[in-house]
């Protein structure tokens, strides 16, 4: 392949790169760029620098003297036979330099693109090509400056290189000054070649350049090597800045639609930018602040006296700083704000910046300010995203009843007095949050105003039931959060209509009718293969619930509970165990499209996942493994394919049993030991001590409990709070005092077991594509069942979002995600690192969103059907 390539036109104005030995051959023909109908009158349109050769005078390839140059400029030792490049595609590219200079351009920073603007092509012109090759960079040239302007409003080139030797071909300083009058051309690296200066001449000043436009001035010097220097430089220089700077402008336009006020100042407290959402807040137009002392501005009386002095000394050290501040609007009402101030450190590892997030505090006189503050700026709350408000009010969890119910009159609290003080200190059994309380009252009384008004909320929302669980919107905000919220995490009780419904299921299901226990060499083939990636978290429970005929839970048991060597701890055989296995399945619904033993096998293989984790095995005994496999096999036998607020809602025997609270839960543990002891056959309890079997039911008990709904967050902020935070100031080394093994403590172990039950019970989205689609499609249909049912009786509809005819499947899985999953796995996570299951999370999210954007209502897009 030693001919040059040809370079050929189209009608169409397509330009060609075709070897000439190659010509015959019209699959070996090139696309090297689609112009207009006619190409640019001269210009070479060409996409990179290495798929062509420019041009030489018309449109062929630089001459073969100058080629063998620049190969033996680069090192390469190629023969003459090779005079000239072979063309090459983006594709199936065929090198034609040696192997450094390849190496080079496979690692360059290949977003560059450099535009040549010579009228005539010279060794000047060539260098800088063949340097723009050996870099990488995408390339053009053109010959006029016509083109060179059409072509950069095209391209916009990151470098031009334009000849300012000669002016009879065209005026280097004007095409300057046309490229400089575009908007693109803000961020782009304009080089001036200059000739060469004798030595009896002197130095010309650069500032008639500089004037004109160009950034640098480069010495004429056809060295390949010189020209590939220069062009490095620029890039490691100018053009990466020029990067980071167009990054700004989308900076500066997020921080424009932030609904957090920001304030950017200098490390002198100049304001150098404030956000829209702060000039609402503050009532000021950012023209009467930029350039302003922040000490220029009028303050507030309500802070004490030394908190300027404080922040400012926490802020110097490069210390973040965070607090409640109270800052003077415009209009000269007084505003309580959380501030959180981040010191930026620049080159030299000197503050060049302070950024300020300012939050309106929720008190009775900041709801007034934040009235005027929308009635001035023309603000709708209305016109919010609802999922935005939602996620705010979950995230933050502000008791705005309590907070809004009582003024700020710091007088009157002041001069308030605790009478039952001296009762409850004189007490001699204490609760723990009695504790607290006592703390909060005795700190209020030498505190100032606003720590006093601050620990005054603390009391009330410590005095409030829930401490854990978020305030929930109304059903107006957004209809698949709600239905969720209200199904999942409310008992249900609701307004009944007038007919009471009572569940049929019989709750005891006789298992006399059950085949003899198989053995572990009865175990066909197929299944036993499927068995064998169990340990795997890709591990497809449907395909072993195809194969056993709807009866996972047995096969898939036996093989975890040998692994865990569950046997030798209960001291039971292994065909005791086999029966337990088999009456707990056999109450389990195959009936229903997702409580069934399918699930509870998924929750087991996935809580087996989860103990084979370092972490956690190192935080729990071979007692705690037990617990949690017996209370994932069990947690939801005889699931009646309805949620509690339905049993509820319908007045159901278990509803009546069990309070209407924690009604399912409740059941299925009960029930599990109920079978588990009345036949000494599967009694796989009946040879361990007493007090072994009471540790071991109040485990598995408080695990199953967990998994019921409406105390969700209260676990998952314990966990958060007692697990997460002091493991990661450990790590940290930061100064919060926790014990090595804090983890191992008795009350840490627990909140560790009800975490990973909670997390095996709904790990649907984290599972692959294909299964989290399958689970998403039969939690769907129970709902969708349930919902019939509620309107064929005439009871409450739970979730009315969950009607078969109007659901959006996509839409209902992105709130459980929003809502549930994500902060439980993160956290999750976090403790016991699942890399793998966070990308599946993230990937199925990404999928629904997918399917959302669409107003997809399906499992799948149209084209994956």
């Amino acid at each position: 392949m030693g001919c040059a390539p040809s370079i050929h036109v189209s009608q169409s104005g397509v330009i060609y790169c075709r070897d000439s030995d190659e010509s015959n051959s019209p699959h070996q023909t090139t696309s090297v760029s689609q112009g207009p109908a006619a190409p640019l009158p001269g210009l070479f349109v060409q996409t990179d620098a290495a798929d062509a050769i420019p041009p030489s005078r018309a449109s062929g390839p630089p001459s073969a003297a100058r080629v063998r140059r620049a190969r033996a400029e680069l090192g390469s030792g190629s023969s003459a036979d090779s005079a000239a490049p072979a063309a090459t595609t983006s594709r199936g590219r065929r090198r034609h330099c040696c192997s450094s200079a390849e190496a080079e351009t496979q690692t360059s920073y290949t977003s560059v693109k450099v535009l040549l603007i010579f009228a005539k092509e010279d060794s000047q012109s060539d260098g800088f090509w063949w340097a723009c090759d050996r870099a990488g960079y995408r390339c053009n040239i053109a010959r006029t400056p016509e083109s060179a302007l059409e072509c950069f409003l095209d391209k916009h080139h990151e470098i031009i290189v334009i000849d300012h030797r000669q002016t009879q071909n065209f005026d280097a300083e004007a095409v300057c000054r046309s490229i400089r009058a575009t908007n693109p051309s803000e961020h782009t690296v304009i080089l001036a070649v200059v000739s060469r200066i004798s030595d009896d001449h002197e130095e010309a000043s650069v500032l008639p350049l500089l004037h004109a436009g160009f950034n640098r001035r480069f010495m004429e010097n056809s060295s390949i090597i010189a020209c590939y220097n220069e062009l490095i430089q620029i890039e490691h220089g100018e053009v990466r800045s020029q990067f980071k700077l167009r990054a700004c402008n989308s900076v500066f336009t997020a921080l424009d639609h932030c609904h957090e006020a920001i304030e950017i100042t200098s490390d002198d407290h100049v304001i150098q930018y404030v956000n829209p959402a702060f000039e609402r807040m503050m009532g000021y137009h950012k023209g009467e602040l930029l350039g302003k002392e922040l000490a220029d501005l009028p303050k507030s009386d309500k802070n004490r006296a030394d908190l300027l002095d404080t922040i400012n000394t926490c802020i110097k050290k490069g210390k973040e700083w965070q607090g409640v501040y109270y800052a003077r609007r415009k209009s000269g009402d007084s505003i309580q704000q959380h501030v959180k101030i981040t010191p930026v450190i620049g080159q030299g590892g000197k503050i060049r910046h302070f950024v300020s997030l300012k939050k309106l505090c929720c008190t009775t006189d900041n709801n007034k300010q934040i009235h005027k503050i929308h009635r001035d700026s023309g603000d709708n709350s209305q016109t919010e995203p609802h999922s935005f408000r939602y996620k705010n009010r979950r995230k933050e969890s502000i008791d705005v009843k309590s907070i809004s119910s009582r003024g700020s009159d710091a007088p009157s609290l002041q001069n308030r007095r605790y009478p039952s003080m001296a009762r409850i200190h004189s007490m001699t059994i204490e609760a723990p949050i009695t504790k607290v309380i006592n703390i909060i009252n005795a700190a209020q009384e030498n505190s100032p105003v606003t720590v006093a008004e601050a620990l005054d909320r603390v009391l009330e929302i410590l005095r409030t039931t829930e401490l854990y669980s978020p305030q929930l919107g109304t059903k107006d905000e957004d209809p698949h959060t709600s239905d969720l919220v209200g199904g999942l995490m409310t008992d249900g009780l609701r307004r009944l209509s007038g007919n009471e419904y009572v569940f049929t299921k019989n709750v005891h299901q006789s298992h006399s009718h059950l085949a003899m226990p198989i053995t572990i060499n009865d175990v066909p083939p197929c299944i036993s293969q499927l068995l064998d990636n169990e340990e795997s978290w890709d591990f497809n429970i449907f395909e072993l619930e195809a194969v056993t005929h709807k009866r996972p839970l047995v096969y898939l048991g036996l093989k975890v509970f040998s692994r865990f060597g569950v046997c030798e701890f209960l001291n039971c055989s292994e065909t005791t165990l086999r029966a337990w296995f088999q009456v707990i399945e056999a109450n389990y619904h195959s009936s229903n499209a997702y409580h069934n033993s399918t699930h509870a096998a998924d929750v087991l293989h996935a809580t087996a996942f989860f103990l084979g984790k370092e972490r956690v095995k190192g935080s729990l005994d071979q007692l705690d493994e037990v617990a949690a496999l017996i209370a994932a096999t069990v947690h939801d036998v005889d699931h009646p394919g309805r949620t509690n607020s339905f049993l509820c809602n319908a007045g159901s025997e278990l509803a009546v049993l069990y309070n209407d609270t924690a009604v399912l839960e409740s059941h299925h543990t009960a029930l599990a030991f109920q079978l588990t002891v009345k036949d000494t056959k599967c009694n796989i309890f009946k040879n361990i001590d007493r007090n072994h079997y009471r540790t071991l039911r109040q485990a598995i008990i408080d695990m199953v409990l967990a998994t019921e709904m409406t105390k969700h967050f209260e676990h998952v902020n314990k966990f958060v709070n007692s697990i997460n935070k002091p493991m990661a100031a450990e790590i940290e080394g930061s100064d919060y005092e926790c014990n090595p093994a804090g983890k191992n403590f008795p009350e840490n172990q627990i909140l560790i077991k009800r975490m990973m039950i909670k997390c095996a019970d709904v790990a649907n989205p984290c599972r692959p594509l294909d299964l989290c689609i399958e689970w998403a499609g039969r939690i769907s249909e129970e709902y969708f069942a349930q919902t019939d049912e509620e309107k064929r009786q005439g009871l409450p509809v739970v979730m009315p979002v969950f009607d078969r005819n109007t659901c959006s499947i996509p839409k209902s899985q992105i709130s459980f995600i929003d809502y549930f999953i994500t902060d439980m796995f993160d956290a999750w996570d976090a403790f016991a690192h699942l890399p793998a299951l966070m990308q599946h999370l993230a990937d199925n999210y990404k999928h629904w969103k997918t399917l959302d954007d669409l107003k997809c209502k399906s499992l799948r897009l149209p084209s994956d059907s």
